[in-house]
This record gives structure tokens, C-alpha cells and sequence, in this order.
């Protein structure tokens, strides 16, 4: 499976995404392109790259992001310990509130896919 998500609206895509690619479906393909070219750009297996595209969207500060690569981290075999660690290599970066945000966001995310009701 590549980083990018069918260009197609897919059920477990954001509401807003789903939108954005349903009205600009030429740039959605685009989008899609490109993640396909970077993924085959290099060697790192999806689970490492899921959990790179972490740590940048943590840094970036885009709760949706890191949520869909925590899902998406999880589908390639990432572990809460693997994930947690990816979180917490932005603490000396990004600093500790953007950490701990960052943190609440991945575990939101694995509680949901677990099925498991957020505390």
C-alpha cells in the first residue's frame, strides 16, 4: 500500500479530505502521484515511513495528520511503543506542550482503532 490514500473519497479518510479531492479531483490524483513517487524514492519499509510522517506531522502541528499516520502506522504492524517513541522524538524539537498534544492526538487515534472508548 502506498503513503497516499486512493484518490478516490475513502471511508476512513478525513470528512474535509474527502471533500477537498471529491471537488478538485485532478489535484487529489496529483497528490496521490507524487506520494507514490516519493515512496518508491528510497528503501524505508512503510511502518518506518508511517512513523517518520509522525514525527513531521507532529512537528507541523496537524492533529489529522498525525492521526491518519498513526492509522496508517498501526495497519503496517507499529506497536503504541513504537508510535509513543516517534512522538516523543519531537520533545528537545518541537518542545513539550506541542509533545504532549501530539501524544493525546496518537493515543486518541490507536484507542479508536482499537475500538476502545477514549478516557
Amino acid at each position: 500500500m502506498n503513503s497516499a490514500e486512493p484518490s478516490g473519497p475513502g471511508p476512513k479518510l478525513p470528512k474535509t479530505f474527502r471533500a477537498f479531492v471529491t471537488k478538485f479531483p485532478e489535484i487529489g490524483e496529483a497528490h496521490e502521484k507524487v506520494a507514490q513517487a516519493v515512496d518508491k524514492a528510497g528503501p524505508l519499509d512503510r511502518k518506518t515511513c508511517e512513523l517518520i510522517k509522525i514525527g513531521i506531522s507532529m512537528g507541523a502541528g496537524l492533529e489529522s495528520a498525525v492521526k491518519s499516520h498513526v492509522r496508517r502506522a498501526l495497519e503496517h504492524g507499529a506497536t503504541t511503543a513504537e508510535i509513543e517513541q516517534a512522538v516523543l522524538l519531537g520533545t528537545n524539537t518541537r518542545g513539550f506542550p506541542a509533545t504532549v498534544a501530539a501524544w493525546q492526538w496518537a493515543s486518541e487515534q490507536i484507542q479508536r482503532d482499537r475500538g476502545e472508548s477514549a478516557s
